[in-house]
Parts: structure tokens; sequence; C-alpha cells
């Protein structure tokens, strides 16, 4: 990949193709239609140009790559490469990188953007299969024979051989590796060919040799979901999933010209939100017990649902997650009439308001005055870095598990 061709911008900052000289007209207009066939959600259109949002990972158009990234703080020159590592690591945590081979030197490697780990990851998969063995499966084939082979198609005889009487149109079972978890493997690889970096060309056409002999068909969502990953063909999974991550969201041509389009977006909220559950599940203590995205009903066919809710020591908890920077000691309104509820319907004595930390610290927790039932909340701030580099998650779940039981505004 050149990196000219490479733009890292952070969330919520804006994009015009007047200011950028590698970001031209006609990539703005794909990232239009792009944005329009889902609903507007993943940026907004501004004069000649793009406003990111809560939407962060890689779009990548043709040769150009626009890698969008968090950023907790408010420097306006902050560490893109740290940032970088730090989604890298929450998408490991969250298993958004399907990988458990992945490591931390791994993480710590340069890499131009994230789609390029996954290129890596796919790559790499795949050669360890081919080098193992491509498996053989039986599958159905449909096709002229000369003698009767298998199952009698009538209708597709009758159209195929009105004229060649000696001929049979038939169904019958090949046992061979053309079939479908090769073709989703292959098509990935297809994929690939317009996105790869230099460094990965040579690495990709040897495989793309391998897979020459399969069929190259129209892989959706439903191909997927026919897959069943079993005894004999468990060793596919990893790869499967990379594939389906690279094929489902690979777009050719939106613009109906020959800039194809290859998206890897995530809701940062949502990150967020899984990243903290999964860190706090993973250091709790034996007692603790954690559980994530409770949904109850509320009203009529409304329900309600919080983020997090921990049982300690015969105590309930609710913590709610916000990746936005905020005033410490100033909550919303609304953010307050949601953790109230979440103290009533959990029974819970003290739920959290918890956010990235910038330079706040944490705040009392805050009784509610309401018939005296001794309801309290708090906003909590905590720091996924060390300046340069990531935060331990022990010490990050920690921090939360402290933020708990601590009432003085220490933390």
């Amino acid at each position: 990949m050149n990196k000219k061709k490479f733009i890292q911008v952070f969330e919520y900052q804006k994009l015009r193709y007047d200011d950028v000289g590698i970001f031209r007209k006609h990539h703005f207009d794909t990232m239009v239609k792009f944005n329009e066939l889902h609903q507007n959600k993943y940026f907004t259109i501004i004069h000649k140009g793009i406003r990111f949002g809560s939407y962060v990972g890689v779009i990548q158009i043709g040769g150009l790559t626009i890698e969008i990234l968090p950023k907790a703080d408010n420097n306006e020159n902050a560490d893109k490469n740290l940032w970088q590592n730090v989604l890298l690591n929450m998408l490991k945590v969250c298993k958004y990188i399907q990988v458990e081979s992945i490591s931390e030197t791994q993480l710590k490697k340069r890499y131009h953007s994230i789609l390029d780990v996954y290129f890596e990851l796919y790559l790499n998969e795949i050669e360890r299969l081919v080098k193992k063995g491509l498996i053989k499966k039986y599958r159905k084939n449909q096709s002229n024979q000369n003698a009767l082979k298998g199952k009698l198609l009538f209708a597709q005889n009758i159209q195929q051989n009105l004229i060649h009487k000696e001929r049979f149109y038939c169904e019958h079972q090949v046992y061979d590796k053309n079939h479908l978890l090769h073709q989703i493997l292959y098509k990935g690889l297809l994929v690939l060919k317009t996105f790869v970096n230099d460094s990965l060309k040579d690495k990709l056409n040897r495989l793309l040799f391998e897979f020459q002999d399969f069929e190259n068909i129209n892989i959706q969502k439903k191909h997927f979901e026919k897959i069943i990953i079993d005894r004999k063909n468990h060793d596919y999974q990893k790869a499967i999933d990379i594939a389906k991550i690279i094929i489902l969201n690979y777009s050719p041509s939106l613009n109906y010209g020959n800039e194809n389009l290859l998206t890897l977006l995530f809701d940062m909220n949502a990150l967020w939100e899984e990243y903290i559950f999964r860190i706090l599940q993973k250091h709790k203590t034996d007692e603790t017990e954690v559980s994530f995205q409770n949904s109850d009903k509320f009203w009529e066919n409304k329900r309600i649902r919080p983020d997090i809710v921990l049982k300690m020591n015969n105590e309930t908890f609710v913590i709610d997650t916000k990746w936005k920077i905020v005033e410490a000691n100033n909550p919303s309104d609304d953010d307050l009439k949601q953790m109230f509820v979440y103290n009533l319907h959990w029974k819970a004595e003290k739920t959290l308001l918890l956010y990235p930390k910038t330079n706040q610290i944490d705040s009392n927790f805050g009784t509610f005055h309401f018939d005296n039932l001794g309801k309290k909340c708090k906003l909590g701030f905590v720091d996924i870095t060390n300046e340069l580099t990531i935060k331990n998650s022990k010490i990050v779940a920690n921090e939360v598990f402290e933020k708990l039981y601590t009432q003085n505004a220490s933390l």
C-alpha cells in the first residue's frame, strides 16, 4: 500500500476533498453512496466532504485507505500510532479479531491500517490450511452424463437433451475439494487482490494459484449460514470468520466506476461497552458475577437494558458506559434519569456512569432524592492508556471495581 494513499483521522473529524490532495471527489461520491445504502449512519455529509461520527475503523476505496481512530483526549496532536494500537487491542479483547494467536508483539507492529491486520491473519491461516492439506467433502453435482449416474433430473434433462437423447442430466454426489468452504476462502482471496499492500502480494498470488481450480461463486450471507463446523473441518473456523468479515463488508463498484469499496467499521460506544465488560469478566474474583446487556420488560413492548450488572458481596451494581468526554460532576439529566431507573429496576444501591478519562476526577456517590430510598450514582473516569502505551487490562478492571466501593473522589 502506497503510504501517500493512506489517511488517518480521528472520530468526529472532518475530511474535505479540497483540503487533502489524495482524497478526491470520486472517493467522496463513493462514500456518499455507501452511506446512503446504510441509512446515513456512518458519517455526516458536509460541503465538499465528510464529518465522521462515532464509528471507527477503516474505509478502503480502491487504492485509498481512510482509517478512523478513536480518541479520548483533548490533545489536537494526539499520537495516532497509540490510538491505532488502542483500537486493535479493543478489537482483540472483544474478539472482533477472531484469532487468539495474535500476540502482543503483533499488536505493537506498525500497520498501515487495521485492515492489514485482518489481511495478514487471513493469508497466514489459509497458508497453514494449504500446508496441512485441504480437505475433501461430499457435495451434490448436477451435469450432463453419458450414462445414468445418481438421480435423473427430468425437467432439466428435457431442456438440455431434447436433441441428444443419449445423454442424461443427473444429480450425483462428488467427493472432492471444490466445496463451499474452499469457495468462500477463494472468494476472500479474490477480494484481497484489489486491496493488499505490496508486502503481501506474493503470498496472495501463491495462495490464489493453489485455489485456481475452485469455483468462483457469488458468496453471500446465506452461504455462511450453511457452514457447519465439525470435527473434520474445525481447523477452518478462524479463516472462515475472517473471510466473512472481508466478503460481507466488500462493495464492488458502488459509484459505477472501478473503485471497489471495503469497509470495517465499529460503533465506538458499543465497542467501549463490550471492552469494559470483557475485562471485568476476565479479572473478576470468584465471588463476583458480571453480566452483559441484561434485558427486561419495561413498558408495553419496550425493554430496558443496562450495559453491565455486577453482584459483589451480596450487593448489586449497575454500570453504564459512555464513550464521550464530559466535564466532571456534570452528567446530563437524561443520563441521571436513566441510571435512577436502573437503580430501581435492578434493586441496585449504587450505579456508575463510566467515561473515558482525560483529566477529570471521579465524583462522589450522589444520592437521588426520591422517597428516601437512598439510591446512589457517581461518575467514574478510567484511562486506558499510560501516556505512550496501552494500560494493562487488569489494572483498568481493578480501577473500575474500586470505583464501586470508593465514596470519595480520589481515583
